[in-house]
């Protein structure tokens, strides 16, 4: 499986550097206010798949901290409840004290 994905790895990085080869023409980015920028064609294309990775981890970071939270509550919850468990079992191994059973009789 590992040598499957890396040849999968080779062969989609020789495609990508063929295209960044092919598209090395220089071209002008309209920005606001007249102003314009000119770069090659693939360091555009790279910058602003780069922004866009930036932009989409920044709004998965939300959900991604909210569900770290919740499972930290819930492995504390499960602690405590094998804690509990524990106790449980301690006491129920035991037998109970003679008073106990004075006090249940009536005596």
């Amino acid at each position: 499986m590992k040598l499957l994905i890396r040849l999968l790895s080779i062969a989609l990085f020789i495609v990508f550097f063929d295209f960044a080869l092919k598209n090395t023409d220089e071209v002008v980015l309209s920005l606001f206010w007249n102003s314009k920028a000119g770069a090659p064609l693939i360091l555009l294309l790279l910058g602003f798949l780069l922004l866009g990775l930036m932009i989409g981890v920044l709004a998965m970071m939300s959900t991604l901290l909210r569900y770290r939270r919740e499972l930290l509550a819930l492995r504390r919850e499960a602690e405590q409840q094998k804690q509990s468990a524990a106790d449980l079992a301690k006491a129920r191994s035991q037998p109970p004290p003679p008073e106990s059973l004075i006090e249940q009789v009536g005596l």
